[in-house]
């Protein structure tokens, strides 16, 4: 098929497209390769780590209830002294001269130990924040990382799409080179036949059955050569899509080259979307960091049991609630420095944006330029290739009436073999050209129905 270019000053009229009916094995690898890839699934495991980590800043707001027991012994150490006995004893001898009895005993002053001994506390301890900032930013924060985890699978998934074309592409492009070696291998085999009943019948000297038999063992090597590469590109197409190296690719018939306009939209690019998710963290971490200087309010309450010598009775039971204000007045200037970073931080990602704005936009128009150049190759190519076909037929018809010599012949094959890799080459690099300005342009739908 003959590709004709027309209108190459329009930017947004590109040669190249996907048909559907032409394009289905290669859609399905491509699904197969977003659903094994063992990157994807690394990445996978990241976003399910950042998931857990965002229910695990969801918790923060909930009360955590703890259940708390101690037991101690103590001796020495310090005291408080209880005069007991000064403050009772006159009273009680008193009281024993008016009631002419010793009802009313003489007691000893107390020392009792502060650190309590023979003592234990049981309690379930409760606390919960009733006013905190910093975990009200810490959830949106790890939110917003969540969804960057989410956008880097995105970017990882359409240069994956694109590494697996291209490779399909190559691997097609080394199957047909197989296949023009091998009908090049027949003809030169047998123009070795016919050079050689030539030479016995004393028709041709002996220079042609050598140059022919050097050509059997050009294109034999070639064919080798062939054969390695597409061993290799097979290996790397389903290192790819994680399937054993040596599986068998299915191979699309009858890949041309439609028209399809293609519009630049590099402005939806998953990398803008990450800057643009970082800069929205950058500024939560800056609210949260600016958070320092509000006041922070919780609750706690505890209920339990505490008693000597492992007694319990209702005086054992005992509960203990309250309020906790903290409220960070000076910190020698630490909190202003750090925002001061912050705010470095949003301006540097700021200008980032900008220079990767350009950097797509770039990569756009170079992917596009070197799109039309594959398509112009690819004509040039193509119309050779029917020019050699020609040339050779009537090459090998002078050839048979001995009105051309060996060496004339030769060169009319080897451009039919040049012409038609060349043709090859052109072809498939058309296809990968395209494929690198689909990456360029984020057009592939990952979306799409499995």
């Amino acid at each position: 098929m003959y590709i004709k270019i027309k209108n190459l000053s329009l930017v947004l009229m590109l040669y190249l497209g996907f048909l559907s009916h032409a394009q289905s094995h290669l859609d399905h690898y491509i699904k197969i390769g977003l659903t094994k890839n063992e990157v994807i699934r690394q990445k996978s495991f990241d976003i399910n780590k950042s998931l857990f980590a965002l229910k695990e800043a969801q918790s923060l707001f909930y009360p955590n209830v703890a259940l708390v027991g101690n037991y101690t012994i103590a001796d020495g150490g310090r005291t408080i002294d209880i005069p007991i006995g000064d403050m009772l004893n006159p009273v009680y001898s008193t009281l024993n001269q008016i009631t002419n009895s010793s009802t009313f005993p003489q007691l000893q002053n107390q020392s009792v130990l502060i650190n309590p001994n023979n003592f234990y506390d049981v309690k379930l301890h409760t606390t919960m924040p009733l006013l905190n900032y910093e975990i009200i930013y810490n959830k949106r924060i790890k939110t917003q990382q969540t969804n960057l985890q989410k956008i880097e699978l995105e970017v990882y998934k359409r240069e994956l799409v694109k590494d697996i074309k291209i490779a399909y592409y190559k691997y097609l492009q080394s199957v047909e080179g197989i296949r023009i070696y091998e009908n090049a291998l027949s003809i030169v085999k047998e123009n070795q036949r016919v050079n050689r009943s030539l030479f016995k019948n004393e028709k041709i000297n002996r220079t042609a059955v050598l140059r022919s038999d050097n050509e059997v063992k050009r294109i034999e090597a070639n064919l080798e050569l062939a054969k390695n590469t597409s061993k290799n590109a097979r290996s790397y197409f389903n290192f790819l899509l994680n399937q054993k190296l040596d599986s068998e690719i299915e191979i699309d018939e009858n890949i041309e080259l439609p028209t399809e306009l293609i519009e630049e939209n590099t402005s939806n690019r998953e990398e803008l979307k990450q800057l643009n998710q970082i800069k929205d963290i950058n500024e939560n971490v800056f609210e949260m960091t600016r958070s320092n200087w509000f006041p922070k309010l919780s609750g706690f309450a505890d209920l339990g049991f505490q008693d000597f010598d492992f007694k319990l009775d209702k005086s054992s039971r005992y509960y203990f609630a309250g309020l906790s204000l903290e409220w960070n007045i000076f910190s020698g200037n630490k909190n202003k420095y750090k925002l001061k970073q912050v705010d470095e931080d949003r301006k540097k990602i700021s200008s980032q944006v900008d220079n990767v704005k350009q950097q797509l936009l770039l990569q756009y128009e170079v992917s596009q330029n070197n799109l039309r150049s594959a398509l112009e190759q690819y004509e040039s190519d193509s119309k050779q290739k029917e020019t050699a076909k020609k040339y050779n037929g009537d090459i090998t018809k002078l050839y048979k009436e001995g009105l051309a010599i060996y060496i004339e012949l030769l060169d009319a094959q080897n451009q039919v073999v040049n012409t038609q890799l060349n043709a090859n080459i052109s072809l498939y690099n058309s296809w990968i050209a395209f494929a690198e300005l689909e990456r360029a342009n984020a057009t592939f739908n990952l979306n799409q129905e499995n």
